[in-house]
């Protein structure tokens, strides 16, 4: 009976400490101390361009259509247009298929692209491993890629998460590191090169380098695209030698397309995609998101869209993090989350992955959609049915870390810290997958923030069975 009594008292202070415990915050106190936030220099090793005659070179892949069977694939050539032909087939050195695409080019103040070829592949077999040829004769190159499994509610599935990733040998350190994750695609949150740091023809040499940096993995598997500040290149001083050439975006469009019109949108700044288990929705930080505006209306039209029976994992990437707890960038993200927090509390996000801020940081799941400017509470207060806001900014560019959290670190805070990184998304069925945040130290990856994430559909709706079945018991037995 004392046993009993005593176990009685001691689990109630068990789980009391083990709440505090979660909710209370942790900031890191960890200094990284190892590479100057420098970029690599043109004539490093890392920037090479192929060998031969017109050989293609930044070559990248992308989903191409809205469920994942079919891709995009982007390299630019110098000497001449050539072709804009893509040979592909199921074994090595086998292609029995082709397919045609377009070529393009712009200028930047004095400054010419090559030749930007894209190719949509479609019509492909879903987990199939495809073998792909570019460019012509000897320079010729081969790279492969592997499509993901058909779309289903408990297809297992690993995602990479990056941002703000630059061209410093931080950055390099990320990139290595996220590709012996074993993750099969990138979820990239904008600011890819940030060459708009440079000024006049040095701008398109720097998104060139960028494109060979990348190209070992980008080559191999789907990044999603996402748009931050530094594809804007809004340069003023540069308006008057370049009229009407400083246009918003002008440089990141040319090169990096995205499959928007798959997903009904009017813009190649939000897009949505089907993959494996997951839908992933893309939002534009700097484009129009009020009510009325394209991207506002078409995200209430896809979130109706979304099919949690088909894919129950609910993504979003934005650039701005809509709750951030650094110095640096607060409260940017607060005109978006006045605009769509509802809705992504209503329609169940699972997780929302954002950039910007050159920071690691993870939120518990929280909401202040009860706040409004005459009444309500004025704090975000914990929320079951929120999404995980996740900041990883911290790829690596020139910039350098964003050192400065706010102090006390805010209630909706559950870990962070400024260090280089990714982090990784793995599906694992219907209900959870694991993520993890890297950090990139003294050159090693060290796995440093992980939790399961819970699906916050099926999840929910297994309470609520659990609940109603509880309860039908219940009055059985009071009706027996």
């Amino acid at each position: 009976m004392k046993s009993l009594l005593f176990q009685l008292i001691l689990v109630p202070f068990v789980i009391l400490n083990f709440v505090n415990n979660v909710n209370a915050g942790i900031t890191s106190r960890f200094v990284r101390e190892e590479w100057p936030s420098v970029d690599i220099p043109l004539d490093h090793e890392v920037f090479a361009v192929p060998k031969g005659y017109n050989a293609p070179q930044q070559v990248h892949i992308t989903q191409g259509n809205y469920d994942g069977n079919a891709v995009i694939i982007s390299w630019v050539t110098f000497d001449e247009p050539g072709s804009s032909k893509v040979q592909y087939g199921k074994s090595d050195k086998n292609y029995e298929f082709s397919a045609e695409g377009k070529m393009t080019n712009y200028t930047f103040y004095k400054y010419n692209s090559g030749y930007i070829h894209h190719v949509l592949v479609d019509g492909l077999e879903y987990d199939t491993k495809y073998y792909y040829k570019i460019g012509d004769g000897d320079s010729a190159r081969e790279f492969w890629f592997q499509t993901p499994p058909m779309i289903g509610p408990d297809v297992p599935y690993k995602f990479g998460i990056i941002g703000d990733l630059g061209q410093t040998y931080n950055s390099l350190s990320t990139l290595e590191h996220y590709m012996e994750s074993g993750a099969q695609s990138v979820l990239f949150v904008g600011d890819l090169s940030y060459a708009d740091r440079y000024k006049y023809n040095d701008v398109g040499i720097r998104w060139d380098s960028w494109g060979r940096f990348v190209e070992k993995s980008t080559a191999y598997q789907p990044w999603i695209w996402s748009a931050g500040n530094h594809e804007i290149e809004d340069m003023p001083y540069m308006k008057k030698h370049m009229q009407n050439e400083v246009t918003p975006f002008k440089s990141y469009l040319h090169r990096y397309p995205t499959p928007y019109l798959a997903s009904k949108s009017s813009s190649p700044m939000w897009y949505a995609i089907r993959r494996a288990s997951a839908h992933i929705i893309v939002l534009s930080s700097y484009s129009p998101f009020v009510k009325y505006t394209p991207q506002c209306k078409w995200l209430e039209e896809e979130l109706n869209r979304v099919d949690r029976k088909k894919t129950p994992w609910l993504i979003v990437l934005v650039h701005v993090p809509i709750y951030n707890s650094n110095e640096a960038h607060f409260m940017e993200g607060e005109s978006m989350r006045a605009v769509f927090e509802e809705w992504f509390i209503h329609h169940k996000v699972d997780v929302i992955f954002s950039g910007h801020v050159h920071a690691y940081e993870r939120s518990y799941r929280i909401s202040n959609i009860r706040y409004n400017v005459s009444s309500g509470e004025r704090f975000p207060v914990p929320d079951e049915s929120a999404p995980v806001y996740i900041t990883v900014g911290d790829g690596g560019n020139q910039e350098g870390l964003a050192g400065k959290f706010r102090d006390p670190q805010p209630d909706y805070s559950a870990f962070r810290e400024a260090s280089y990184g990714h982090s990784t998304l793995e599906i694992m069925n219907r209900t959870h997958a694991h993520y993890h945040w890297n950090r990139n130290d003294d050159g090693k990856k060290v796995a440093i923030d992980s939790f399961v994430l819970n699906n916050q559909y099926w999840s929910s709706n297994v309470r609520e069975r659990k609940l109603k079945r509880h309860y039908l018991n219940g009055m059985r037995m009071i009706a027996s």
